[in-house]
């Protein structure tokens, strides 16, 4: 997911230029850029980084990852992520300035808009503003029935799969989202995929090439995988466990490419715990470099689709190395982290000796309601109905009053033993 941040930056750069060429494959993931010390940070905003690709991205992973942690984030946070929304339900990258309308010349984010509908969904608030969102995405999808980082781009894996966990989370039947052709999200997916049988076969492209031809990504097969699955980003553990198979054929279900994608994660993983990072076109050879942030995102992908076993490895090596990626990236990358540990069943609050929870509470203002200690992925979720941001207080008053009320009954039922005792 730290790809498509920086897929922002070349994205926009394209359309503000006029750039038409589609990207032959994702591009890589960077380090977080530097503060500019021409930003002034908004309150409420999460991270120190400066905001202008990835703001709304940033903010949208870290209310979903405290969220399926039991945390409730401030409401100042909270405002400031609606405030970016424009008034056609839509987000930019980030919006130095929120009260000034959005117009024709402003730059519209699907991905961040697909985040945002998604974090606003599991929070319980502002579902208004989430099915507004979730309309805007359906008005700009292209006639292959996928998405591009904007509006009219050529559809690309990333964004396809991330607009299909915000509609599917504001309960859009995705598969009777049809374009005049007859094309659905679903199937403008599979056209990324690699046939099995073939190299590479089960992956999925970015895009296709110049020539038509698909190259095998993997940020691109982790986001097609819980795309196919109609999963968001953040998911719960999945208890059941099959091995992965790869099915050939032409006329493949969403759920079979899916678990195709998984087949070909789980073979990669199985020959390295990491993933490691495409060189970049044009630069020069160097050691390969792990990609935390693409073995993140293949170990949910793995866990959706039924083969959390297969991760096991990466989980290991992520509590091991990413502590240092997880602070200089910020609260995406720690968001990340989350999302794997929470998918897998690990201890998001004790990985690696990190508690990720706590370090991603301190990139942004301080919480409205945190609970102690982790619940456990398998344990009750947390709700996405209508709550508001005292429900979490509600629930632990509602506990204490229990507890209170066990204790005095206790009490009386001891108190008439003893009477009864000769």
């Amino acid at each position: 997911m730290t790809v498509r941040r920086s897929a922002a930056a070349l994205a926009t750069t394209a359309v503000l230029l006029g750039a038409a060429a589609p990207f032959a494959a994702a591009p890589v993931a960077v380090a977080a850029p530097s503060p500019s010390p021409s930003v002034q940070l908004p309150l409420g905003l999460y991270g120190t980084t400066d905001p202008t690709y990835d703001g709304v991205w940033r903010q949208s992973l870290a209310f979903l990852a405290q969220k399926i942690e039991f945390v409730t984030p401030s409401k100042q946070s909270v405002d400031w992520l609606l405030e970016q929304q424009c008034d056609s339900g839509a987000f930019t990258s980030y919006r130095d300035d929120a009260s000034a309308p959005c117009d024709a010349s402003t730059v519209m984010d699907t991905n961040a808009t697909a985040a945002a509908v998604q974090a606003f969904v599991e929070l319980g608030q502002h579902r208004e503003a989430a099915d507004n969102g979730a309309d805007w995405l359906k008005s700009v999808q292209n006639e292959d029935g996928g998405w591009g980082y904007n509006p009219g781009s050529p559809s690309d894996a990333n964004s396809t799969a991330v607009v299909i966990g915000a509609l599917a989370r504001t309960s859009v039947p995705v598969g009777e989202l049809t374009t005049a052709d007859g094309s659905t999200p679903y199937t403008a997916l599979q056209a990324l995929a690699i046939p099995c049988g073939k190299k590479d076969g089960g992956a999925f492209a970015y895009q296709p090439g110049k020539k038509g031809e698909l190259v095998a990504n993997n940020d691109a097969s982790a986001a097609a995988v819980l795309g196919l699955l109609g999963k968001g980003m953040a998911i719960g553990d999945a208890n059941a466990v099959k091995d992965p198979v790869c099915t050939k054929g032409d006329d493949l279900t969403a759920e079979q490419s899916a678990q195709n994608g998984a087949h070909y994660l789980a073979a990669t993983l199985a020959a390295s715990p990491y993933l490691e990072q495409p060189p970049m076109p044009g630069a020069e050879e160097s050691e390969p470099q792990p990609d935390f942030g693409n073995t993140a995102d293949t170990v949910v992908a793995l866990a959706a689709s039924g083969h959390k076993d297969k991760a096991a490895a990466s989980v290991e090596w992520l509590e091991k190395n990413s502590k240092d990626w997880a602070q200089q990236g910020g609260p995406a990358a720690t968001a990340q982290l989350i999302f794997a540990a929470h998918a897998t069943a690990a201890d998001a609050r004790d990985f690696g000796g990190v508690d990720l929870v706590a370090q991603l509470n301190g990139t942004g203002p301080a919480p409205a309601v945190t609970a102690l200690p982790s619940p456990t992925p398998t344990g009750p979720q947390p709700s996405s109905g209508t709550e508001s941001e005292d429900s979490g207080l509600s629930l632990w008053w509602l506990v204490g009053l229990g507890l209170f009320f066990g204790a005095g009954i206790g009490f009386l039922l001891s108190m008439r033993r003893k009477k009864q005792q000769p």
